[in-house]
């Protein structure tokens, strides 16, 4: 074969492989015809968007954009496969009409040799956009990792506890996270997410009506009981044959016992009759179980506030009863313990004073104090037998040393008894005043064991 030939046949084969380079890369056919929602053929134009890709068979795809004019609904055009892209890529496409965008979408065009319908190639659809066409994302997935702050974010989200569940007030758990509180629908939910009802009805309190107090009208006593404290005390309301009596100058009231001013005992053929509100049976108020002091026997597993006031002072020389505490009969029973504590205070430096403490008939505590105790203060309980009531106590101020004291009241158990508080300076004629600041009596009740 001479040279010529052999350099034709050679640069013919050139042309050929740089016509297939220059033919481009395979485009894939998509027409269809579009309509209006009321069947009238589509005019406008529709506007193709996407990022730089490489075809399938290696050639470059730049980002650009494409208008196509649709007329009187005949949509054609002619792409390049993107679901065999690298990386994956799609077409954002817009449809324009009347002057604005109607709706956009998602093209993933396959190749094909045959042409294509817009539903052949539609991923997705955007309904209701008005904003200006853009250019497409990747569709390859963005891990949470890639998302600046989403990390930290994610990490102090509310997370869903094991008791997770709908249609019910949420709690957050000890651990950070949401469950559901569990209850009936009628509860109350507290704000340790814990439910239960709103409210107890067997803690309702009690109305006394026309109650007569317990005690003999003989015209000499003055101490009566009620079947129940009245909670509040301001809620009784105590009648003498028909008039109203006035709580703090014709009586006083502590706990459920009721003294009548002295001068004023009730007289033969007096009627008394009392209204009032007394907590619910067996609930606690502070520290007393309701009903317990006319439920002779009934032992309880709480303390009972018996008496706790603030007394009175004095400036006198002859002992003056600074407060006191009457416990009715059937109150005390063999093996209670009862706690008796008094704080009170010396204003002024001119005299000594002498404190005493009396159960019924018999000295717990005689003490006497310095000029310059502005404090002092007794306490000590009464352990009773049956028989009497065993007292141990101390006394101290605060410039007089501590002295402890032991004695026995002969008053037996379940016998009526008067606790008082009693005071007076050493000497007159100076300005000085000595003052129960506090008085606490406290019962601690026998409880039996089988």
């Amino acid at each position: 074969m001479d040279t010529r030939r052999l350099f034709g046949r050679m640069a013919a084969l050139f042309l050929l492989t740089a016509a297939a380079s220059w033919a481009g890369p395979q485009l894939t056919t998509v027409r269809d015809v579009l309509y209006k929602a009321d069947g009238t053929r589509l005019s406008g134009s529709v506007t193709i968007a996407w990022t730089s890709f490489d075809a399938g068979d290696t050639s470059v795809i730049g980002m650009q954009t494409l208008t196509v004019p649709v007329v009187n609904g005949a949509l054609f055009v002619r792409l390049v496969p993107t679901t065999n892209a690298t990386p994956a890529a799609a077409y954002a496409v817009s449809y324009q009409s009347d002057g604005k965008i109607q709706f956009q979408e998602t093209w993933a065009v396959p190749p094909s040799a045959t042409p294509l319908r817009v539903r052949d190639v539609r991923a997705a659809v955007t309904t209701g956009s008005t904003g200006s066409s853009g250019t497409p994302g990747v569709l390859t997935p963005i891990p949470e990792s890639a998302v600046i702050g989403l990390p930290s974010d994610l990490s102090v989200r509310p997370i869903k506890g094991v008791g997770y569940g709908t249609g019910r007030a949420a709690l957050v758990n000890d651990t950070g996270g949401i469950e559901t509180v569990v209850g009936n629908l009628s509860d109350c939910v507290r704000v340790d997410g814990t439910s239960g009802l709103c409210f107890d009805p067997s803690l309702l309190p009690t109305y006394m009506d026309a109650e007569t107090p317990g005690g003999i009208v003989d015209g000499a006593n003055t101490v009566f009981t009620l079947a129940a404290a009245p909670l509040p005390a301001a809620s009784l309301l105590l009648f003498r044959n028909g008039v109203a009596l006035t709580q703090g100058s014709d009586y006083t009231l502590s706990a459920g016992v009721i003294t009548f001013a002295a001068g004023s005992a009730p007289q033969p053929l007096d009627a008394l009759q009392a209204w009032y509100r007394a907590a619910a049976a067996g609930a606690v108020v502070s520290g007393q179980v309701a009903g317990a002091l006319t439920a002779p026997g009934f032992a309880p597993a709480t303390a009972q506030v018996l008496c706790s006031a603030a007394g009175s002072g004095t400036a006198s020389t002859t002992p003056v009863s600074l407060g006191h505490c009457a416990i009715p009969a059937g109150i005390l029973q063999a093996g209670d313990r009862v706690e008796i504590r008094a704080t009170a205070t010396h204003l002024g430096a001119g005299a000594a004073f002498q404190f005493q403490l009396n159960w019924g008939n018999s000295a717990l505590t005689t003490r006497s104090g310095l000029a310059a105790d502005t404090v002092f203060t007794v306490k000590g309980d009464a352990a009773l037998n049956g028989v009497n009531a065993i007292w141990t106590g101390q006394s101290y101020g605060q410039s007089s040393a501590a002295v402890d004291s032991v004695a026995v009241a002969l008053e037996a158990a379940g016998a009526a008894v008067q606790i008082d508080f009693l005071a007076n300076l050493a000497t007159g004629g100076t300005a000085d005043t000595f003052t129960l600041a506090n008085y606490t009596v406290m019962r601690y009740p026998a409880i039996s064991h089988p």
